[in-house]
């Protein structure tokens, strides 16, 4: 057969193919018969969202179902029980509640980008090991359910993950050290779930992540060096866990970290000077650990806290003279340690009320009584 015959027979079969996939309204028939799969492993009767899900265009015609304009296959499900959207929400916000499990069939939709099914508060079941096999995928969130078992072993697959969000389940088991992989990655949620043992060591190698929100588990182990070489971390949360060991004077290195949350945990040796000293740092909490050693005095112009919580430690010493010096100071609690002295004075410190102070060893003057 001559080469232009067998391109032209060529031709003709990729579009014999493409018509055996769609449908008659251009929805590929492949993904329509997923999504139903998806769909019936779930229940949703408040604001009846499904009931969009007829017909044969799951494209166009379909509530939170997109595809991709080029391809014609299904890109995005985006589906939350917390929604402002007008169309199920006409008279403002609504909440919904949806039962039952995630089915193993959304992984036949091998081009999917975005799949959101957040804040349904009854989906339960674990999370499918399957979704690891969606390449193209670039957002999942799950925050919001009653989802269990563990985060998927392989989920370092996902090479172009930039949002992973399972916050507010019942998540068990570790954080898998696949997680590494993640190049993409910008936004991390874990929190509120029961995860346990460490946290990877090479965690630090997550360059592109400027969100770690990890509070609220049972992890263990120590905070690792790494994460002082995260340059686009902004927000770092592990309270409420059992973190141990000291605090990494690394973190004070995080050129754009605003808000660090190492709260209820079991933290010891001394407050790294470099963190009180670090410019952009906005909102601490240190409290309920176990820190000791005097609050370093390295307070400046530059010190803008809109929280600094540090109670409820052994902390020693007095309070630091610069911190009248801060630029701001909103929220201060140095309450609950063995400080002792004078309490500076100055015009950032007159907001604050006796409660900042309370039960330490010896603190004096304003608010608290005159020192003698």
């Amino acid at each position: 057969m001559a080469p232009h015959l067998l391109s032209f027979v060529f031709v003709l079969l990729v579009i014999a193919a493409a018509a055996c996939v769609r449908g008659s309204s251009g929805c590929p028939t492949l993904d329509r018969d997923a999504l139903l799969a998806f769909r019936s492993a779930l229940s949703e009767k408040r604001l009846g969202i499904f009931s969009s899900w007829t017909g044969d265009d799951c494209c166009s015609q379909w509530y939170g179902v997109s595809c991709d304009p080029t391809t014609g296959r299904v890109a995005d499900i985006s589906l939350r029980g917390e929604s402002e959207d007008p169309i199920i929400s006409p008279s403002g916000r609504s909440r919904g509640l949806m039962y039952g499990r995630i089915s193993p069939e959304i992984c036949r939709l091998d081009r999917l980008t975005t799949l959101i099914l957040a804040d349904w508060k009854q989906i339960s079941g674990p999370i499918p090991p399957c979704l690891t096999s969606l390449s193209f995928l670039s957002i999942l969130d799950l925050v919001g359910n009653r989802l269990s078992g563990p985060i998927p072993n392989d989920i370092g697959n996902l090479s172009r993950l930039t949002v992973l969000n399972v916050a507010n389940n019942q998540i068990s088991g570790s954080i898998p050290t696949s997680i590494l992989a993640l190049s993409s990655l910008r936004h991390l949620d874990l929190s509120n779930n029961q995860i346990s043992g460490p946290i990877p060591g090479d965690f630090g190698n997550l360059h592109m992540l400027s969100r770690a929100l990890l509070s609220r588990n049972r992890i263990s182990g120590s905070i690792p060096s790494s994460v002082g070489h995260m340059t686009r971390l902004a927000d770092l949360d592990l309270a409420h866990n059992r973190i141990s060991g000291e605090i990494p004077g690394s973190l004070g290195s995080v050129p754009v970290l605003s808000s660090l949350y190492l709260d209820s945990n079991r933290l010891t040796g001394e407050i790294p000077t470099a963190l009180l000293s670090s410019r952009g740092l906005g909102i601490l909490n240190l409290s309920r650990n176990a820190v000791e050693g005097d609050i370093p005095d390295v307070f400046g112009s530059h010190t803008y806290y809109t929280a600094l919580d540090l109670s409820y430690n052994q902390l020693r010493g007095p309070v630091p003279k610069t911190l009248v010096t801060a630029a701001f100071v909103g929220h201060l609690d140095l309450s609950h340690n063995h400080l002792c002295g004078p309490i500076p004075t100055g015009s950032r410190f007159d907001h604050l009320e006796a409660a900042s102070f309370a039960n330490n060893d010896c603190l004096c003057g304003g608010p608290l009584p005159v020192c003698k």
